[in-house]
């Protein structure tokens, strides 16, 4: 299930894969350099708004440089619920993809997922 979300993530052309989920039921991608409408903060922003959780954050301390979604797919995580989820993805990324810039944050807000 994990490789084939990855491989429809990787499909998008907005994402940059880390992990497929070959080993472990997790995918994490994040945006490459040439993406610079949007980042990893926003798709898990407007993906919370479509009741979909997927966290973003960065990296700890000499590699603040990257920051990733991460998903983990659970026992139960069926073709159907994966479906419907790259669903909302893709049909939120047109809109990304519009804004002029990623959007801001205020400084000293944590860039970590609040579970």
């Amino acid at each position: 299930m994990a490789r084939t979300m990855a491989e429809r993530i990787g499909a998008l052309g907005d994402f940059r894969l880390l992990t497929r989920g070959d080993q472990l039921p997790v995918l994490a991608f994040t945006t490459p350099d040439d993406v610079k409408s949007f980042d990893v903060f926003d798709v898990s922003s407007r993906m919370k708004e479509r009741c979909r959780l997927i966290p973003a954050y960065t990296f700890p301390p000499h590699r603040e440089d990257l920051s990733v979604l991460r998903i983990v797919c659970r026992n139960g995580f069926s073709q159907d619920l994966a479906d419907m989820f790259l669903t909302d993805l893709e049909q939120l990324l047109p809109e990304l993809r519009d804004q002029p810039r990623p959007l801001q944050r205020p400084e000293g807000v944590a860039t970590t997922f609040p579970h």
